[in-house]
């Protein structure tokens, strides 16, 4: 009985040791972020006001606004969603539902999983190769927009195959067994319930999208546009090259300190605006679509 408590007390201590460390672990995050997104505050603040947002750049950018890389940095991350979401969507579903296990089908999913970890740089380099060159698009949106696409591509189609993959398999069965096709019982069953989870994907991959800078800067950005781009081939100024611009380019760098924090708070602001957009359609589809 002496040993039998003892080792309940034993395991009672590590236990709390253990959620003490977790629970501290996961406070330190919390803090460095919060650290982060004062600091970013604290410096940007005083800089954003409607004309900031609302002008174009002046004066070698030390006065004006970002408006123009506002827009182009939404332009870039709602085009790369409109190429990924369906390539990555239709590649989980394959590889989900229809493909055979076999070492095909693992050499694909370790490339996917390969993918993601590729530099943006290298990214970068393949769409200024292929997509402004080979194909003779040229510094554009669309360029930049089919670059970031691909970048993106692994991030979306992990998520939404481990979200097929979730979906109970009586599903799956039920459906098979009233007589629908494996297409019908993908198509009306199992996608409806995966897909707040496959969304989960598509957010994480346009937050990926707006903060991206080296892609972005060797294939669709240019550092001033005097108009916002009318047409797919045209360049596009964008916030993160925008950022880039006036911390190493400028011929006053000192003088655009808070331009560079004020834009960066602004960027951080788009994209946690976008996320927290994606979050709620995701929600109603999962109130809408509960089990």
């Amino acid at each position: 009985m002496f040993l039998t408590g003892y080792g309940k007390a034993a395991r009672k201590r590590r236990d709390r040791l253990a959620t003490v460390v977790i629970a501290s672990l996961a406070g330190f995050v919390l803090l460095v972020l919060a650290s982060l997104m004062t600091y970013i505050f604290v410096q940007g603040v005083s800089a954003v006001s409607w004309e900031f947002l609302s002008e174009f750049p002046r004066h070698a950018m030390t006065e004006g606004g970002i408006f123009p890389a506002i827009v182009g940095t939404v332009y870039l991350a709602v085009g790369s969603m409109c190429i990924s979401i369906p390539l990555g969507f239709g590649a989980a579903i394959y590889l989900a539902e229809y493909a055979k296990p076999g070492a095909l089908v693992s050499a694909v999913r370790l490339g996917v999983a390969n993918l993601a970890g590729v530099p943006s740089v290298v990214f970068g380099l393949f769409g200024l190769s292929l997509f402004v060159t080979t194909f003779g698009f040229g510094r554009s949106l669309l360029s930049g927009c089919l670059t970031l696409g691909l970048l993106t591509l692994p991030t979306v189609t992990a998520a939404a195959e481990e979200a097929i993959r979730q979906t109970p398999a009586s599903f799956r069965e039920a459906a098979l067994a009233l007589g629908a096709s494996r297409w019908q019982a993908v198509r009306q069953v199992i996608l409806p319930a995966a897909l707040p989870g496959m969304l989960t994907g598509g957010i994480l991959a346009l937050g990926r999208a707006a903060g991206e800078t080296a892609p972005i800067s060797l294939t669709s950005a240019t550092a001033y546009s005097p108009a916002l781009p009318d047409s797919p081939f045209n360049e596009a100024m964008a916030l993160t090259t925008h950022i880039y611009n006036l911390a190493t380019n400028g011929s006053d760098i000192a003088a655009t300190r808070p331009q560079q924090f004020g834009t960066s708070l602004v960027l951080v602001t788009l994209v946690l605006g976008l996320s927290l957009f994606a979050l709620v359609i995701r929600a109603r589809l999962r109130r809408s679509r509960r089990w």
